[in-house]
């Protein structure tokens, strides 16, 4: 059977999850539920359309929009409802005030029962052609193109909201010219609706519609592009501004977080019902278990692929393509945090989020590094390129356990003691010391996770002792956490966490030739650790684990197969957490190269002899695969 897009992939059998679009009809098929519905479907998900307005549009003209009865829209809702409650709604063209008070009094009652479906509103105001959408009992377009809708009856009951630039000045009444203008609106808006904010910006350079015309900016003048350079503003770039409010299942430092998200503009007048197509792919996105700020970069990635596929159709703009899940990792923005003025930094070290999560030490070392660990900063060829394949891949607390699997021919490893950074000293141990046994423990005891902690001298005893070990049998070496020693005793390499980014000079450890892995856990964390060039990126946790508390879900396989497919070609992938004998099979079907193994051998009885039994499964698995590709080939050329 042949999938969605003709191939010869097997046709996805799961019941998909259901969005919801409570939109407007487009008669030109373009955008409102036509575009959402097409856009849900492409992603994977099932679609479900509420409509609030029935217009008559073409790609050139709105001439009537007419809503339907307050009787009709909560009969939809009610149906629809009771048979296929939905993973995630996405709410577009609402024709006046009345039906923004009647649907906030419909969420409401529906959050009692589904608190944690997202809701994401699109305020469309303007459609494509410039005329005007949502109007006051429908008497006058033209008239009621300056109005726009208030809707702070969504206050609290949804999880985000999408406005252009056109919107987000409309919505917060005030002038949105400037890029730091445009960033205070949108944290404004995030403030009074209780909700995260993704303005965008993609069509600042063009005035005050949502057109994005050739024609139109070929005739620009230089100085109109010199004043909006000078207003912060890169033309080449879309540019949008995420503002993120109590982001579930996210972590500390990104579910309030603020960033923008830059891609390359696409040149093209086709641009009819991007925004409809951006908020119903968040949805979608969304609905299969992806945090809010993966359902963004994902789906602002399948709009830009949409934009440069797009073709027109009548004599205006054009609607997008529609192009499937986007694995081309060029079509994903740039991302960059900010702090309260708009401007772009690593990490803001003085806002009240992240002083819960750094401590004062840490805080003040990342005052310090901000400046020399920018992604820019790195090297354009990133860090040391692994000198081989990691396949099953160790991470062990323990010396003599180290040890053992070296002597064994384990060629790559990580050592991963837990500690207070902020208690080590700097005094080496004596030469004469190394290759002694050190003590696992100390007077520190044990990490929640029931991992040995060490501080002070001991613990850069046991890593010099490791890095040392590493070297003798020519293994690769990484480091957690604690770079500063891997990098004085020239281990092979580091591996670091998202939050430890904010804390370490990154530039240092490149400058010193080490090679460093970065864990993920989503698509915005695989996107931040791609900017960083690294040897590898570890995605997880793909099971549940006890070994370290996670602020996530587990990813499962799903993901993991999305990660592989964007990430495969540009790294050496690791997917991480608890993986055994039980699933190393399905975790190997998603294409990953490698897996790191914790439990499976530290709390092996015997873990050399657990070691081998991965290896040789893993290995089988890869036989497996190979052979099935040969067949596969075969079989096309009979």
């Amino acid at each position: 059977m042949l999938g969605i897009h003709g191939d010869n992939v097997p046709m996805n059998t799961e019941r998909p999850a259901f969005v919801w679009t409570i939109a407007g009809s487009d008669s030109g098929g373009g955008a409102g539920i036509q575009a959402d519905l097409a856009t849900i479907q492409d992603l994977g998900c099932h679609g479900c359309s509420v409509v609030t307005t029935v217009t008559a549009q073409s790609s050139v003209a709105v001439t009537l929009v007419e809503p339907v009865s307050a009787a009709m829209l909560i009969a939809q809702l009610t149906t629809l409802l009771s048979d296929l409650p939905p993973k995630a709604i996405k709410i577009g063209l609402l024709a006046d005030q009345t039906q923004v008070a009647l649907l906030a009094d419909w969420i409401a009652s529906f959050k009692i029962h589904y608190p944690s479906v997202p809701v994401i509103v699109d305020p469309v105001m303007v459609a494509s052609c410039g005329d005007a959408l949502a109007v006051d009992n429908c008497q006058d377009i033209k008239s009621a193109a300056k109005s726009a809708l208030d809707f702070k009856p969504f206050k609290g009951l949804i999880e985000l909201i999408t406005p252009n630039v056109l919107e987000l000045g409309r919505l917060t009444h005030s002038d949105v010219s400037t890029k730091a203008q445009f960033a205070a609106a949108a944290l404004a808006l995030s403030q009074s609706l209780d909700c995260s904010v993704l303005a965008k910006g993609g069509d600042v350079s063009f005035g005050c519609t949502d057109i994005l015309d050739d024609t139109h900016a070929q005739t620009q003048t230089n100085a109109h592009d010199i004043a909006y350079k000078s207003n912060g503003w890169d033309l080449e770039l879309a540019e949008d501004y995420l503002v993120c409010r109590q982001v579930r299942a996210s972590s500390k430092l990104h579910q309030n977080g603020r960033f923008w998200l830059a891609s390359q503009r696409v040149n093209t007048r086709h641009n009819h019902g991007s925004g409809c197509t951006l908020s119903s792919a968040i949805a979608a996105v969304l609905a299969q278990g992806f945090v809010l700020q993966d359902a963004v970069v994902v789906a602002k990635a399948y709009v830009s692929q949409g934009l440069s596929a797009a073709i027109g159709l009548g004599q205006g703009p054009g609607p997008l393509a529609r192009t499937g899940w986007p694995n081309d990792l060029s079509r994903y923005a740039k991302i960059r945090q900010c702090c309260d003025n708009g401007i772009n930094q690593h990490l803001d070290v003085g806002n009240d989020l992240v002083a819960t999560v750094l401590s004062a030490t840490d805080q003040a070392t990342a005052q310090v590094r901000i400046a020399s660990t920018q992604p820019q900063n790195i090297l354009s060829h990133g860090f040391k390129v692994l000198d081989a394949d990691l396949g099953v891949y160790p991470v062990v607390n323990d010396l003599a356990m180290l040890e053992s699997l070296l002597a064994a021919g384990v060629k790559t490893l990580q050592l991963r003691i837990k500690t207070d950074i902020s208690q080590l000293t700097t005094a080496a141990p004596a030469e004469s010391d190394l290759g002694k046994p050190v003590l696992s423990r100390c007077e520190s005891g044990k990490s929640k996770s029931g991992e040995p902690k060490l501080i002070g001298s001991e613990l850069e005893a046991q890593i010099q002792t490791a890095i040392a070990l590493g070297k003798h049998f020519n293994a690769q070496l990484f480091i957690n956490d604690h770079w500063q020693l891997a990098i004085k005793y020239h281990a092979f390499g580091v591996h670091l966490g998202q939050e430890d980014l904010a804390v370490t000079d990154l530039a240092a450890i490149q400058a010193a030739g080490l090679a460093l892995g970065i864990s993920s856990h989503s698509y915005f964390e695989l996107l931040l650790a791609h900017q960083y060039s690294p040897s590898y990126i570890a995605l997880g946790h793909i099971f549940p684990t006890t070994t370290k508390q996670m602020p996530s879900a587990p990813q499962g396989i799903a993901k993991l197969k999305h990660y592989v497919a964007l990430l495969q070609d540009h790294y050496p992938l690791v997917a991480i957490g608890g993986i055994d004998l039980t699933n190393l099979a399905k975790v190997k079907a998603t294409g990953v190269g490698n897996i790191a193994v914790v439990r499976a051998i530290t709390k092996a009885k015997d873990p050399l002899a657990a070691f081998a039994e991965l290896s040789q499964a893993w290995e089988q698995c890869s036989l497996s695969e190979e052979l099935a590709v040969k067949h596969e080939l075969g079989a096309k050329h009979e």
